[in-house]
């Protein structure tokens, strides 16, 4: 691998891609970072044998432009590239909710644009990372993406419309399954069960589960029922999730995550 890929904001996820794509076979010598701070900079360079650069050297210097900051630090870093960014450089943004036509009326004109948006399971390279494509970019563009964030998971295109719902579903999903997992601890600790124990229990059912899902080729309505025995523990559980509303409040909460990501397309911080 030849190109020159930089890192702009590498902060956990922006490290865990560094870090996936060493591992897949990039050169540390062929990555750039940069970071707000000069220690933290230091930092990656002695992990990972990158070169920290200033993000005007990144953008005249890699092939690829790889943009990891908050949405809301999005415009001012854009400011700061644009003079120096060629219309040939492919750039990547990993920001929830920007749009792939605010960084090209940003940037040189038929500058390529890919959207990515990945998740925090990338730190056990087990990211959900959706790819969509800007209005100039081309195939290459979309399998060099798609290279580069396979080092940390699985990838998947969908059209830009539905990004929102993808940032709502998997960009913001694992915490969804912390905090249920958080949950059902504390039942098991009101059940009797210690922590420890309750928690073991919670994370190796949903390892298997998930597992299942992704091996089985079943429905999860199928898996559900295969669980699900007449008049037993089961149907009692899911009865009482069911007379609590919570399909009715994931859907809610999903609807939610979606606005707040176009909120966030819409420049509302």
């Amino acid at each position: 691998m030849t190109q020159k890929v930089a890192v702009h904001g590498t902060g956990k996820i922006g490290e865990a891609l560094l870090s996936g794509m060493i591992r897949a076979g990039w050169t540390p010598a062929d990555l750039l970072v940069t970071a707000r701070r000069q220690e933290r900079a230091e930092e990656l360079r002695t992990r990972y044998g990158v070169t920290p650069v200033t993000n005007a050297e990144a953008a005249k210097t890699a092939d690829t432009l790889i943009l990891t900051v908050k949405p809301q630090d999005m415009g001012t870093l854009l400011e700061e590239l644009a003079p120096h960014v060629p219309a040939d450089r492919l750039v990547i943004s990993g920001a929830a909710g920007i749009t792939t036509s605010f960084i090209e009326e940003r940037l040189a004109t038929g500058t390529p644009v890919v959207r990515v948006m990945t998740n925090t399971p990338a730190l056990v390279d087990e990211a959900m990372s959706v790819i969509s494509a800007g209005s100039h970019a081309n195939e290459a563009n979309l399998a060099h993406a798609e290279e580069i964030f396979g080092a940390v998971g699985k990838t998947l295109r969908v059209p830009e419309s539905q990004q929102d719902a993808c940032t709502a579903l998997s960009g913001s999903g694992p915490a969804y399954f912390f905090y249920l997992v958080e949950a059902m601890t504390d039942a098991g600790i009101l059940l009797g069960l210690p922590r420890d124990k309750a928690h073991e229990l919670i994370v190796q059912s949903a390892i298997g589960a998930a597992t299942m899902l992704r091996d089985s080729g079943e429905h999860p309505v199928k898996l559900r029922e295969n669980v699900t025995s007449p008049a037993g523990t089961t149907i009692n559980a899911i009865r009482e999730l069911e007379n609590h509303g919570v399909r009715a409040a994931l859907i809610a909460a999903l609807e939610a995550a979606r606005d707040r990501s176009r909120e966030l397309a819409s420049g509302n911080s």
